[in-house]
């Protein structure tokens, strides 16, 4: 009789992976919507539930709508519904800046970072503050149009009242899921299944991919529910999926990835061999090629290994483009020390989303730039509000071969700083989207950065005459190729007029919600006939755009791509027809709130240009 021993040994140590999987995610329950696990497992009903509603809006990384109003902002997600049940667009919710993958097709589009996680899809944020931590057990998002967009909710441990700062911040993932297609614009309350976590939260953080929605998604509400205590499960369980178990083992691994940042690898733990077996046949070139294609996480695990690998994966080579963007969660002023070494000959370096609630320093930021800065070429920043004076005067001295630097979204940054920016005159692209920068230091900047090619200003409220600002990038920035001056306030014909003559080179231009240019005073006519090259234009909510202006750009930029007119009554069929006629390669056309512009036009226009994405936005 063959013995019995090794069976029991396969048996037992199943078991014990089951049993360590439910020690390990007590804290998780069975509330994750991909899990396929059957169980009778259940919080015992030792607390009443809590229902509440975000209390405050506490930071995003973009949004549609205006700093000085509530229309289309964040700030529109605190409190109890504005519009459910209802479906349309309306102004009372919160709009995100983009949608679609419009806005990756355009001159102004960057090259993306390599080896980003396919699990991090994440493009944009916002961040809630709730009246009571509460262990969660359900989290409800009220969309109102276009649902679809979350991808991910997390919890933070840090409570934004309490008046003592945490010695720690943590963020756990709640629920995560890759970008879905919603078939409908109608509105929907989203219940993702959540994981259950271990310590109370009043901040919860949701983040969205809007790539596959066909407009901008709307938000309503949130809705957090919890207890105050922590839930006790039960350990009855009918059924246990292997592939549950592997998802767990995935996510262990990459927060051990991550953590290991934040330690030294210590050559000295790393077991000798005799040989690296066929990796010593292999060129030194074609192992970079293949660490190439893995992720930090990746290469922090598998420098771990022997010495060989670890003098790869620590190569300053391995890092020439990096992305911490996806990591933002877990890099601290310890995981910038330790990737210091590795990081002598970095171009590319995306810290965007990182560093918030005092995880990286302004003395970390500093040293690291110090190390690390000669080579760079391109600074990711946005949101990165730790960032203030000091930040941006050690930018311009330490990287003298910047070419691209984004600021969107850093509103905590001071005004007077960004004079620090003018020191860099190598500046190609530079983004302010959102932030404070005033009048003199733009004009400084621009007088400087005279190899500007993409600008944006959207939502830079501070600047009091862009007319001026406008005469001096036509006097300056003559290679100037996008720029977005996105809910400019004070612009006027006189300004358009010297924009177009002097930055003949403009393929991208957004005028969207600028209130003060009139189609009366020939300023729309004026851009079309001088600004042959323009591919994306965007003159949101302009009501005065007419036929006239149409025709113009019919005639005169024929390689317009992008072309958005939403809220002008006086646009016929007939010019819409000339423009899609003439303009080969118009592949977004968004007439919303057209009156002109029914429904059936829509559908006749869309009959006759299939290629052309003709939006028509609606209201119920």
């Amino acid at each position: 009789m063959p013995p019995v021993f090794p069976m029991l040994t396969v048996l037992s140590m199943f078991y014990y992976m089951c049993l360590r999987r439910r020690a390990r995610t007590a804290t998780r329950g069975e509330m994750n919507s991909r899990r396929a696990i059957e169980s009778n497992t259940r919080a015992l009903p030792i607390n009443v539930e809590i229902v509440q509603y975000a209390k405050e809006v506490l930071d995003f990384s973009s949004h549609y709508g205006s700093e000085n109003s509530m229309s289309y902002t964040m700030w529109n997600l605190a409190g109890i519904p504005n519009v459910y049940p209802s479906s349309g667009d309306f102004t009372q919710t919160a709009v995100f800046r983009t949608y679609g993958t419009w806005w990756d097709r355009c001159p102004s589009a960057r090259l993306p970072f390599k080896r980003t996680p396919s699990t991090f899809c994440s493009q944009d944020y916002v961040e809630l503050a709730f009246e009571e931590p509460v262990y969660p057990t359900a989290v409800h998002i009220l969309e109102t149009y276009h649902p679809g967009a979350v991808v991910r909710i997390l919890a933070c441990s840090a409570n934004p009242y309490s008046q003592n700062p945490p010695a720690e911040v943590r963020w756990e993932i709640l629920w995560s899921e890759a970008p879905t297609k919603v078939h409908g614009p109608q509105a929907r309350q989203f219940t993702p299944c959540i994981k259950q976590i271990n310590f109370p939260t009043n901040l919860i953080r949701l983040e969205v991919n809007s790539s596959l929605l066909d407009y901008y998604t709307e938000l309503d509400a949130v809705v957090l529910h919890g207890v105050k205590e922590r839930p006790v499960l039960s350990l009855k369980t009918s059924m246990i999926d292997m592939n549950d178990i592997d998802d767990d083992e995935d996510e262990e691994k990459f927060a051990c990835g991550m953590d290991t940042l934040n330690k030294h690898f210590s050559i000295v733990t790393l077991r000798e061999w005799p040989t690296n077996g066929y990796f010593d046949k292999l060129p030194y070139e074609l192992i970079q090629l293949i660490l190439s294609h893995l992720t930090v996480p990746d290469l922090c695990r598998l420098a771990q290994t022997c010495k060989l690998l670890y003098q790869h994966c620590c190569d300053p080579l391995q890092y020439i483009h990096l992305s911490l963007q996806p990591y933002w969660a877990r890099i601290n002023d310890t995981s910038l020390e330790y990737l210091q070494s590795r990081c002598t000959l970095i171009q590319w370096l995306n810290l965007s989303w990182t560093g918030n609630r005092g995880a990286i320093s302004v003395s970390g930021f500093s040293r690291f730039l110090k190390v690390c800065g000669s080579e760079l070429v391109r600074l990711e920043l946005s949101c990165g509000h730790f960032l203030n004076e000091t930040c941006l005067e050690v930018i311009t001295e330490m990287c003298p071969n910047l070419q691209e630097l984004n600021l969107s979204s850093c509103d905590k940054i001071p005004p007077q700083a960004f004079n620090h920016i003018a020191k860099v005159g190598s500046l190609k692209r530079l983004i302010l989207y959102r932030t404070k920068v005033e009048q003199t230091a733009l004009l400084s900047i621009l007088n400087f950065c005279s190899e500007l090619q993409h600008l944006s200003l959207g939502s830079c409220v501070m600047i009091e005459d862009y007319d001026l600002i406008a005469s001096m990038m036509g006097a300056k920035c003559k290679k100037l190729r996008s720029l977005d001056l996105w809910r400019c306030k004070n612009i006027t014909e006189s300004g358009i007029a010297e924009l177009a003559s002097g930055c003949q080179l403009l393929e991208e231009l957004d005028l969207g919600w600028c209130p003060t240019l009139q189609s009366s005073t020939g300023c729309f006519t004026n851009l079309a006939r001088k600004l042959p090259n323009l591919q994306k234009l965007f003159l949101t909510a302009n009501r005065s755009v007419c036929d006239t202006d149409i025709e113009e750009l019919a005639a005169n930029c024929t390689h317009l791509r992008q072309l958005d007119i939403l809220g002008t009554r006086m646009v016929s069929p007939a010019s819409l027809r000339k423009l899609l006629e003439s303009c080969k390669d118009l592949s977004l056309l968004d007439v919303s709130f057209c009156s002109q512009i029914d429904n059936r036009v829509v559908l006749e226009l869309n009959a006759s240009f299939p290629n052309v994405f003709i939006k028509k936005s609606f209201t119920q």
